[in-house]
């Protein structure tokens, strides 16, 4: 496919198709006014947090209730992959140590990551969750994600904006496509939506740290590069009573997401699970590292 050629006006950067990160021609300086080590964390918030969660997705396999669903699963774990990759390339390069997207998701250390810790814990397959608990965690974080992503794409950062930009239709898709499931549980039987009920149970105390901004956002947010995810909580809640409604399940909390208090995964403290999770994504890259 041909290379597309370099506009100069913003809204022409923001059509640009990103292919691999090394090959694409968005501007790539740092802002004014921005810290390459805030530039630097803040792609790994972003990028961390799509990594995380596709290999979350990705543990379904063909373990899915429908072979439909398996596909559709593993989609997005693709889209939210290709969202990883090119955040972490950009946090490598903008810290200018040589670490590319290869090295910063193998080999780094649980405290090294800074996603939310909503990505990270297991809900489903295995024995920590549910097919109910995977589409709960999907649909919080796809709406969060993209209210998010609608703000950043007015960043002034060139790659974080064009990312943004083009992945709106994706995010949406996958939004639309956990409340589907949220409202075919909720709308079958009563078996049905108790297992959902239970499914939002089981995510609900981490949806706060979605909404407490940590320092690097809030000043990333002022230099007009991030955004203060403070200001698309009445959005996201505004998406949740609407799928509630529709799927005729009660809120767990009527007003209010998880409690939550720093620190937290955006600092690099994560749950029981992560230290797991890292040894199973992980696990080929350092083994062939050592050979």
């Amino acid at each position: 496919m041909d290379t597309p050629r370099a506009q100069s006006s913003a809204p022409d950067v923001q059509q640009w198709v990103l292919g691999a990160p090394s090959m694409s021609t968005v501007d790539r300086s740092i802002p004014g006014g921005v810290t390459t080590s805030d530039l630097s964390q803040y792609c790994l918030m972003l990028g961390d947090d799509a990594l995380i969660l596709s290999h979350r997705l990705s543990e379904w396999g063909v373990r899915a209730p429908e072979l439909e669903e398996a596909a559709a699963l593993g989609a997005i774990a693709l889209d939210l992959l290709e969202q990883a990759r090119i955040l972490l390339h950009r946090a490598g390069e903008v810290e200018g140590e040589g670490r590319d997207e290869d090295s910063l998701a193998y080999f780094r250390t649980a405290v090294d990551f800074r996603n939310v810790r909503l990505v990270e814990i297991d809900c489903g397959p295995g024995q920590g969750g549910g097919f109910p608990a995977t589409v709960a965690r999907l649909l919080l974080f796809a709406a969060w994600r993209l209210a998010v992503f609608q703000r950043l794409a007015r960043s002034r950062d060139a790659v974080l904006a064009t990312l943004a930009a083009r992945s709106l239709a994706v995010l949406t898709r996958h939004r639309d496509h956990a409340a589907q499931w949220v409202i075919r549980f909720g709308d079958g039987n009563a078996d049905s939506a108790r297992r959902m009920s239970a499914g939002f149970q089981r995510v609900w105390p981490l949806t706060g740290e979605l909404f407490i901004p940590h320092p690097i956002e809030v000043r990333m947010a002022d230099a007009d590069c991030g955004v203060d995810p403070a200001e698309v909580r009445i959005e996201v809640s505004g998406v949740l009573d609407e799928v509630f409604s529709v799927a005729r399940l009660q809120r767990p909390d009527a007003t209010e997401f998880g409690a939550f208090v720093r620190p937290g995964g955006r600092d690099g403290v994560h749950t029981g699970g992560m230290e797991f999770l890292l040894a199973d994504m992980q696990y080929l890259a350092r083994s062939g590292s050592s050979t």
